[in-house]
């Protein structure tokens, strides 16, 4: 049954004419006809009675009217909240995080985000960044907020990186009778650096093999919380984000700054819920200025 069958059908059953329902409907009376036909086909049975001028509902008419009401109104009613999705921010908004970026970036964008849209659910999960990247990808959260791939040429066609914060790394050990240090230095030394499959690792990992160097870490975690745990306790130097130095040593390493990029990342194939675009708008305030994408 379509929609526009039980309008005319309701027009019909409460004129109790075709040609009046044709001037209400401001249609030919032969349409009028033709769309009552193709009800009553679809239906099986016939649903008015023509008596003279007149016509009548059937039992089957009878029947229909009211659940046809409803359908017309649910229709009208869907269309309405359809249409003033426009002015309205609500709803479930799901994205996915990264632990350290979650802790140590995102309270104040969450803040800010729920006093201005406090109908807005959020739903966080907090993963590895490459874990989010895939989650965006396939759909599962509508965008993530996590340390962005450095390599461009790994970068789905799909995927669309917006740079947030500029977030410097730092080496760092327990304890050290000087600050200064070099790079084959360290590469001789036990290091505790994330995985090769983060990017974090891969940039640090990068540097080294620019400088013709090798590192064996002796140990590996994704957590960064728990990297400058197991530096301060002396099982070796790691690199940490500025943001997480504390107590620890922080060495001056003969080479060019190291540093990552944190940032937003979305599917240019999803429509994003006006909620989703509502959190980009308020992400686009912590906007570092001097962020070098992709240096």
């Amino acid at each position: 049954m379509q929609l526009v069958e039980l309008r005319t059908f309701l027009a019909v059953a409460e004129e109790k004419s075709f040609s009046a329902a044709a001037q209400r409907l401001y249609i030919t009376q032969p349409a009028i006809s033709k769309r009552i036909q193709s009800l009553e086909s679809h239906l099986g049975t016939a649903l008015f009675d023509r008596i003279g001028k007149k016509v009548y509902l059937t039992e089957a008419g009878t029947l229909l009217i009211e659940r046809a009401e409803t359908m017309v109104r649910l229709a009208k009613d869907t269309e309405k909240e359809i249409f003033n999705l426009n002015d309205t921010i609500g709803g479930r908004l799901n994205l996915a995080t990264s632990h350290h970026i979650g802790l140590h970036r995102l309270a104040p964008v969450l803040k800010d985000f729920s006093k201005r849209y406090p109908d807005v659910q959020l739903n966080i999960q907090f993963e590895d960044s490459e874990v989010a990247y895939q989650m965006v990808r396939s759909g599962q959260v509508e965008l993530a907020v996590v340390t962005l791939n450095p390599d461009q040429t790994e970068l789905d066609a799909d995927l669309i990186a917006a740079a947030v914060w500029h977030d410097p790394l730092v080496f760092v050990s327990s304890a050290a009778k000087t600050k200064a240090a070099t790079m084959q230095t360290l590469a001789s030394e036990p290091c505790i650096l994330p995985g090769l499959a983060t990017y974090t690792g891969r940039i640090v990992m990068h540097r080294f093999a620019q400088a013709g160097l090798a590192l064996k870490p002796t140990l590996s975690t994704n957590y960064l919380e728990t990297i400058g745990m197991l530096v301060s306790v002396g099982l070796g130097w790691s690199v940490l984000p500025h943001s997480m130095v504390g107590d620890l040593t922080a060495l001056d390493v003969d080479c060019e700054p190291i540093y990552r990029t944190l940032g937003s990342v979305i599917n240019d194939k999803r429509t994003l819920s006006n909620s989703a675009t509502a959190f980009l708008s308020v992400l686009e305030g912590y906007v570092c200025t001097d962020i070098d994408l992709f240096d």
